[in-house]
């Protein structure tokens, strides 16, 4: 899965930091492509979403509802640099923000233009 969400910016994560989402009951399967709101435990859901590269299935009973799918493009999620894991510290993106993943991960991807479809169909 790729993963992002904390704002570049301290100030913005800190004024988003605290503001929980309460969970949704999971309907759809964390199947490839699906984007899932990330959570550390009930209704603590924030900025963090991911998309599942692989059928995560293991996810759906652990409360992770999918609320959207990938429809065109997966190509460009699968190219996503992925070297760097889980190393990117959270406690430092939320206090340094950008400045602190541009110098300590030059190879990170970032997400530069997203679009919401106007469409009816369920994932």
């Amino acid at each position: 899965m790729v993963q992002w969400g904390i704002p570049g910016k301290p100030s913005i994560a800190a004024e988003w930091r605290d503001k929980k989402i309460k969970d949704d009951p999971v309907v759809k399967s964390n199947e490839r492509g699906t984007i899932t709101f990330a959570t550390s435990g009930t209704d603590s859901r924030t900025t963090q979403v991911f998309i599942n590269f692989v059928d995560n299935t293991n996810l759906d009973g652990m409360g992770f509802s999918p609320f959207g799918k990938v429809v065109k493009g997966m190509d460009v999620v699968d190219a996503i640099y992925a070297g760097h894991g889980e190393t990117p510290n959270q406690g430092r993106i939320q206090a340094e923000g950008n400045r602190y993943l541009k110098k300590t991960f030059p190879k990170l991807s970032y997400i530069t233009h997203a679009a919401i479809v106007d469409k009816t169909e369920e994932l």
